[in-house]
């Protein structure tokens, strides 16, 4: 994983690299059961470097702390690994020059379950067009990985009833977790 890591920080196959201060290669459990995957690192994950540290972040560490996991047992990616400039969704030549990199850790972690967290996530990973209200705490599979799409913690910050959404969806991310260890 450090490999990848290394790469994704020297990276310059698209412009974003330009406009970053930081690359965010993702971090956690190289173990993890589940991955979480969003957009696109925000202005406090280009600063630090690190995968959802802002009040997103807070409330996905939250969310996880209501199943009885941390963050460390995870592992918290995104799409693309550089922050696109004033926060705009990434483009389709940015999504793909940094697949190659999530193909990766998907291989090196193999978690059982990845969310994709949003529908810039959602689109990308699972190749739909539907949207995250149609798809969201329903589990797809996908040879030997289950899909679990949810609400990007971010839209919580933003509309206060899908809080409960995310909480209902993660109460169902803990069920599909302990029927895959039975």
């Amino acid at each position: 994983m450090k490999n990848v890591s290394n790469e994704v920080v020297a990276c310059t196959r698209c412009g974003l690299c330009e406009t970053r201060r930081n690359a965010v290669p993702g971090e956690g459990s190289k173990d993890a059961k589940v991955m979480f995957v969003g957009e696109a690192p925000g202005e406090q994950e280009d600063s630090q470097g690190r995968p959802f540290v802002g009040a997103a972040g807070k409330l996905l560490t939250e969310l996880l702390a209501s199943i009885g996991l941390r963050r460390e047992e995870v592992y918290i990616t995104n799409v693309v690994k550089c922050r696109p400039p004033k926060n705009r969704p990434p483009r389709r030549d940015e999504v793909s020059a940094c697949k190659p990199y999530l193909e990766r850790q998907f291989l090196l972690i193999a978690p059982r379950v990845i969310c994709p967290m949003g529908n810039s996530a959602i689109h990308s990973l699972m190749e739909s067009e539907k949207s995250v209200t149609d798809l969201h705490g329903i589990p797809f599979e996908v040879g030997t990985v289950t899909y679990f799409p949810m609400y990007h913690p971010a839209a919580a910050l933003y509309t206060f009833q899908l809080r409960r959404v995310l909480e209902e969806d993660f109460k169902k991310l803990r069920a599909l977790l302990d029927s895959l260890a039975s």
